[in-house]
């Protein structure tokens, strides 16, 4: 769903999950020192909205989910996951409850399917979906939106990335007060789609700057905040992100793929770790998410690095206003945590000037650790991977 905010002058329109709003309205690093200072509003309309309402729609979503909502307060906000039999991350909205309507806000690809899939699940409970993409639209601020709109703001969520929250755990590498997303502030606001430009317009009416998407990723990937949209694909477990510190609640009922997040907390290790890189800033450009990262041996032998054994891959990336580049990637648990890293975009579909295909570029890639590769076997049992099939004898 396309946004009534990229007709605006200047507007870049966004790609991948972000497709149908804009990257940035021509000024990407003063908007985001603007949505840093808190005095930004960011379009995010082309989120999913999909709302359960009914009196067993909190016990019901607790039964499906990772996450704990049975005591869930009217205005407070949390995240859940919805995973796999082999408990691989299928969905992860971002859920808040006004007393009345549970409210899922969730990437744009994502919505039909969800909305799909809870509908296959009602049985004869007392709870009733809606997709309400089309008449809901979704703004993102640092902090929460003035209470002037209050009359028009349908739902608020807190991202509850600053803590670990009550059933959760900490996969990461630092503790709690060093970690970047303690200063995470991050809201949503779901408001009606037909009063979007109405609102963005009364904000900027009061000073404020009307911010791209890459002014969010900035933040976002400076916090270590994983999305689904860009760092999770087909084989992704809560483990691997540290989304156990905020959509896993450990102490719950089973659900759908409880098994595999209790034995590899338990018993094993997530086989693979979610790491920040600080990129080389003195190129120009910028690699794509889906390059490979790289250990090498020989990190300044190009031909080398060419055929060289990935050990991840880029999730996220973006230019910071103060650290400059910087990225998301996920590797393996066992690459060496102190070796400097390379990334190889292939450059797929890029030419040089003669209209031949473009060498891969290389990124020069500093490691810092966000979840840290001992995580997991709590018991302390000998370690297993337990997302492989056994083989049969």
């Amino acid at each position: 769903m396309q946004s009534p905010l990229l007709d605006r002058h200047g507007a870049v329109a966004g790609d991948g999950p972000d497709a149908g709003t804009a990257a940035h309205y021509g000024h990407p690093v003063a908007e985001q020192r603007a949505l840093e200072a808190g005095r930004a509003v960011v379009d995010l309309s082309n989120r999913a909205v999909v709302t359960v309402t009914g009196a067993d729609r909190l016990s019901w979503l607790t039964t499906l989910s990772s996450q704990d909502l049975s005591g869930l307060a009217p205005g407070a906000s949390t995240e859940l996951l919805m995973l796999d039999i082999s408990g691989r991350i299928e969905h992860a909205p971002a859920v808040t409850d006004d007393g009345e309507t549970a409210w899922l806000v969730t990437e744009a690809e994502h919505g039909p399917a969800l909305a799909q899939w809870l509908e296959s699940m009602k049985f004869s409970l007392r709870v009733e979906i809606a997709d309400r993409t089309s008449d809901c639209a979704v703004l993102g601020t640092v902090g929460p939106m003035p209470e002037a709109h209050s009359e028009v703001i349908a739902a608020r969520w807190q991202d509850p990335w600053a803590q670990v929250t009550a059933g959760g755990v900490s996969y990461a590498a630092v503790v709690d007060e060093q970690h970047p997303g303690a200063d995470w502030n991050w809201h949503l606001s779901v408001v009606p789609r037909a009063e979007l430009t109405d609102i963005v317009a009364q904000r900027e009416q009061d000073g404020w700057t009307l911010a791209g998407a890459w002014a969010a990723e900035a933040l976002r990937i400076a916090a270590w905040r994983p999305r689904l949209g860009r760092d999770v694909d087909a084989k992704t477990i809560p483990h691997e992100l540290d989304l156990m510190r905020t959509a896993v609640h450990m102490t719950k009922g089973c659900y759908k793929g409880q098994e595999t997040v209790a034995r590899v907390h338990n018993l094993g290790h997530p086989p693979r770790r979610l790491v920040f890189l600080h990129l080389d800033g003195s190129e120009h450009t910028l690699p794509v998410p889906g390059s490979d990262v790289l250990a090498p041996k020989q990190p300044d032998d190009l031909e080398a690095l060419a055929s060289e054994r990935a050990v991840g891959k880029v999730t996220s990336v973006i230019r910071h206003h103060e650290a400059g580049p910087i990225a998301l990637a996920v590797v393996k648990r066992r690459a060496d945590t102190e070796q400097q890293l390379v990334v190889r975009d292939p450059n797929i579909g890029a030419h040089d000037g003669e209209g031949n295909p473009a060498e891969p570029s290389f990124y020069a890639a500093a490691q810092e650790l966000i979840v840290r590769p001992d995580a997991g076997q709590n018991v302390g049992r000998p370690q297993g991977d337990f997302l492989r099939t056994p083989r049969r004898r």
